[in-house]
Order: structure tokens, then sequence, then C-alpha cells
């Protein structure tokens, strides 16, 4: 597989805490890399660097590398706002906007200047249809968003990430405040998803991880412990410390 993220000796702080330290390794395209490790380890943290999200929270220090197909994400002539449309996000808590189902879907590419409504029609069907949920809201486009359930809600979050194209899709916990159903629903969206685009999660779920992903990085205090193709990593793990984490020994 191609190499689409490369992270070399990627440091970075909170004032004076080096919440990540010498991180290095690559994320293939077009397959689902996840990040395990006990809280507080630094993989959410190093997610949020993909998209620059890190940059709203005062006193934060990035040095290192760090390329998506081969720019320098922290460069000065980066747009930020365009490295967001290419890698999009999906939180932990689904975050529909308080309006339409339709106007979520058709909000980030309104603002990337798309007006026409048979243009904004096609990208809402096609987006809710790859976040498969078109059948169970394609009646229902200008209620409230906040009338779905939960899980429907989360599909939602992800249908508007797909709306603008992105290369990327980052997932932070984007199951864990579902029911079981819905999360088994996500898990088969994200294999299907794996077709087109390249998704990074983070999960507490270790067996999520071993059931979805092709790659695991294991993160403890801050820094990479093992990175390696999922079934290896979870069947005969090189350092003692993944042993101890995916056994249950801590974390």
């Amino acid at each position: 597989m191609a190499t689409l993220i490369d992270i070399k000796n990627l440091n970075l702080f909170y004032g004076t805490f080096q919440a990540l330290k010498n991180v290095t390794f690559t994320i293939p395209e077009k397959a689902i890399t996840a990040f395990i490790g006990p809280s507080g380890c630094g993989k959410s943290t190093l997610l949020r660097t993909l998209n620059r999200m890190n940059d709203m929270i005062p006193g934060t220090k990035i040095d290192g590398q760090l390329k998506i197909s081969g720019t320098e994400v922290y460069s000065n002539q980066v747009d930020v706002e365009t490295l967001r449309k290419k890698v999009g996000m999906v939180f932990q808590q689904p975050n529909p906007f308080p309006k339409s189902i339709y106007d979520n879907i058709a909000y980030g590419p309104r603002l990337h200047g798309i007006t026409n409504k048979a243009k904004l029609d096609e990208i809402v069907e096609t987006s809710l249809k790859s976040a498969a949920l078109w059948n169970e809201v394609k009646d229902h486009l200008r209620r409230s968003a906040f009338g779905l359930s939960g899980g429907q809600q989360q599909r939602l979050c992800i249908a508007r990430a797909l709306a603008v194209n992105p290369d990327i899709l980052l997932m932070d916990e984007a199951t864990s405040a579902l029911d079981p159903i819905s999360t088994l629903k996500i898990e088969e969206l994200v294999q299907e998803l794996k077709n087109n685009y390249t998704i990074v999660m983070v999960t507490h779920n270790m067996h999520q991880a071993a059931r979805v992903s092709n790659q695991t990085v294991f993160f403890l205090n801050g820094e990479v412990i093992e990175y390696a193709e999922t079934d290896k990593l979870f069947t005969t793990p090189k350092d003692q410390r993944t042993e101890d984490y995916i056994s249950g020994r801590f974390g």
C-alpha cells in the first residue's frame, strides 16, 4: 500500500507538557489505521495534528515532520481551511448542526462555493448513501437532524464530512457513545469507506481495532511503542508493554 501520511520525529507540547515524543511512522492510503492506548497517551492529540485542530489550543508547539501526500502540514504555505476539507473529522459525540438533515450535509459544499440546487441535491444524496443513511432519511430531509437517533446522528456526521470530498477521514472514538447495534453499523460502514478513503481511528475498544483496522499503532505516555499490521500486533506483539496492554494487565 502506498504511503499517504509520513510522520517523523514529531514532538508536541502544550505549554511545558510534552504530549507527543519523537513520533515516527507512516499511514498507508485507502486502509484503516487504528490508534490504541490508555487515556492520556497521546492518540487523540496525534489525530488532531493531522488536520491542525491543535492550532486552536493556546500554547501548543510542534516540531518534526508531518507530511500528507508529500506536503508539510505545518508549513506556512498550507491553507488550513483547504487542509480540513481534505482531512475530515468525526468526533466522539454526534454533533449535528441545529439545521435540517439536508442543510447539515449541504453546509460544507455551500461554504466552498457550491450554490446550484441540483448539484447540492446530488451531493446530499451521494453523501447520505455513502454513510448508509439515505434509505432511512430520504423522505424526511427537511426535518431537524436532532430528531435522529444517536447512531443515525453519527452517520449523518460522517455523511457531512464526506460531502466536501475529503481524502482522509479521522474518527475520534466515533462509536464510544453509541449502543452495540449502532456501533456495528458504523464498523460495517467504515469497512466499505476504506475503498475510497484513508481512515484513521482512535479507539479505546481493542476488539474494535482488531475487527476493523488494517494497521494498529499502540501509544503509551506520548510515545509510539509499536506499529504493525493489526493481526501481527494482536497475536505476536514485539514489545512486552504492548502485550501487557492488549492482554488487560493495565490500561
